[in-house]
């Protein structure tokens, strides 16, 4: 049977009963420590034990917990009036405003009031650890403790010690937050940490694809959705989260990188944030709610087509192949000729390239052309790509072989890597960037994304899962097609996918 991790601490202070220090403090108390709330506004702290016994209660109900267990937690939550009564805590958790001056403040006039060896953590979540600790006597003893909301359920706290942070501190903190029921991700303290850094990605790319047209918000959602595997799509996500605390977050990291490409934000998101379009919170944004459920539009009725000859280029033959059981399926004619006729459809499966590049490269007519997504197979949901210059007649009649079986097909315009292949090779890259910088190991970056942004699994095993050398070619090609920095390769990507070894794979010295 196992045991909850030793640590040192008996007594935890809150200071600021939101949400997030309600949290804190329900844990804690659950942990078997003893706990002072304080916060500076009248009332708060006895409406955060109340919610706090009131989520006992329901636990209870359902037989989460027993009745003596609730007795116990309940004993353990404690008013403090004033900051003079966190004097005996071992470790104050602050649960402020995202205010550097403010958490400056407050942790000067707490060691004021401590012992010498209490610890001082910040729930900060985008602040430097080392900045709040700046100001202290004794900086050694500040430490980055960032739950995540609803902290009860998000089973990830990371643990980001500051430049003098004291080694055992850093330990003994780890040790708290596992006794609490989490993973706790050691990350050193850069902008946006582990979890909020390895999340720029994904809303970041979605919002370019959506600024330069390749395909509609309900698209892009329902592709990263069907084909990616993740819980929900760029847009609806912003609409959970709320883009007043969204886009502040991009420009945040954005600005504190200095202006790292890879991170760059869109203006789409500053000006539906002055548009008032929050998301959920305001009834609308990227979609409008009615009694909260997003209203997306319905998929567009496929075309119907007489059968033409198809030809599939051999560029891939795992892709080919599977593409021509499709194209039997449905009892196409199959041109297997080296070079297609000038009737025949021509289906191509381009890596990081768009439908125009593709074709041009292959010596193909491009009015002919049309490319098709087949980086997670051709099972779950189905993307076409025309080119300017695709004729209808072909452009239709690969949607209608594509949706002859039932399956959804998306219909993008031309797009150097698609939708699904960009955006993954954007997250992948992001965090391989993550572990060269040492942020955190391999292991740990994968398994706090996993918990903390609900990927359907870390960027470095997504990697991995895709095909390192599949992702470098997307980024490669989008790097040469377009210029921008934002899709250079990582280095810790480029070395692995080149030596054919797992992303995942630490550095050995």
């Amino acid at each position: 049977m196992s045991t909850a991790p030793s640590h040192p601490f008996r007594t935890l202070g809150i200071v600021g009963t939101g949400a997030m220090g309600r949290g804190i403090a329900q844990l804690a108390a659950q942990a078997g420590l003893e706990v002072r709330l304080y916060d500076a506004s009248s009332g708060a702290v006895a409406k955060a034990q109340a919610f706090i016994d009131n989520l006992w209660t329901r636990n209870v109900a359902k037989g989460r917990i027993d009745a003596d267990q609730h007795t116990k937690y309940r004993g353990r939550l404690h008013e403090a009036a004033t900051l003079d009564a966190l004097a005996d805590c071992d470790i104050v958790v602050e649960a402020i405003v995202e205010k550097l001056e403010a958490k400056q403040t407050l942790f000067s006039e707490l060691e004021e009031r401590l012992d010498e060896k209490a610890v001082l953590a910040t729930n900060t979540s985008s602040l430097s650890v080392t900045a709040i600790a700046s100001t202290c006597r004794n900086p050694e003893r500040v430490i980055g403790f960032h739950f995540f909301n609803p902290v009860p359920l998000m089973k990830i706290a990371e643990v980001i010690p500051g430049v003098r942070t004291a080694p055992e501190v850093v330990e003994a903190v780890e040790a708290l937050g596992q006794s609490m029921g989490h993973f706790t991700a050691r990350a050193t303290d850069t902008p946006g940490f582990l979890v909020n850094h390895a999340g720029r990605a994904f809303g970041t790319e979605a919002l370019r694809l959506l600024g330069e047209g390749i395909a509609d918000i309900a698209t892009i959602d329902r592709i990263l959705e069907d084909l990616g595997g993740f819980r929900m799509g760029p847009f609806a996500l912003l609409d959970l989260t709320g883009l007043d605390v969204s886009h502040a977050v991009m420009e945040s990291i954005y600005h504190q990188y200095y202006q790292e490409p890879r991170f760059r934000p869109s203006p789409i998101t500053g000006q539906r944030l002055t548009a008032g379009l929050l998301g959920r919170k305001s009834g609308r944004g990227f979609y409008a709610y009615v009694e909260g459920q997003a209203q997306r539009p319905a998929l567009q009725t496929p075309p119907t087509s007489a059968p033409l000859p198809v030809w599939i280029s051999p560029e891939n033959g795992e892709t080919r192949a599977a593409l021509a059981a499709l194209v039997s399926a449905a009892g196409w004619p199959l041109d297997q000729g080296d070079r297609p006729t000038q009737e025949s459809l021509c289906l191509l499966t381009p890596l990081g390239e768009d439908t125009t590049d593709c074709a041009l490269r292959q010596g193909l007519d491009p009015t002919r052309c049309v490319a098709v997504e087949t980086l997670s197979g051709l099972d779950k949901h189905r993307c076409l790509m025309a080119n300017p210059a695709t004729v209808e007649e072909f452009r239709n009649a690969a949607w209608a072989l594509l949706s002859q079986d039932g399956t959804e097909v998306s219909v993008l315009n031309d797009s150097h890597g698609f939708v699904l292949q960009r955006v993954i090779a954007c997250i992948v890259n992001v965090g391989a960037e993550i572990a060269q910088q040492r942020v955190a190991d391999p292991a740990t970056i994968d398994r706090a994304v996993e918990l903390g942004l609900g990927y359907p699994r870390g960027p470095l095993a997504m990697g991995d899962h895709y095909g390192s050398r599949r992702i470098l070619t997307i980024l490669e090609t989008l790097l040469a097609a377009t210029g921008d920095p934002r899709y250079r390769p990582s280095p810790w990507l480029r070395r692995r996918a080149r030596l054919g070894l797992p992303l995942t794979t630490p550095d050995p010295f």
